[in-house]
């Protein structure tokens, strides 16, 4: 029985070291932020009509 509170009580100080750092890192640290752009060619949009189909405008 000694051997599984033991265990039992590492396993709880580790989750708990765990939980700190994870605690702390959302404290103390601020996320950059930056725009984001990306550029994508028409033709990945929108794939060409088939055969027979009419074709349609792009929608705003």
């Amino acid at each position: 029985m000694p051997t599984l509170v033991r265990l039992l009580t590492t396993l709880v100080l580790v989750c708990g070291l765990i939980l700190a750092a994870m605690a702390a890192l959302v404290f103390f640290v601020e996320p950059a932020q930056h725009p984001v752009e990306i550029i994508l060619p028409l033709d990945q949009l929108q794939p060409p009509p088939a055969e027979g189909e009419p074709i349609m405008p792009l929608r705003p």
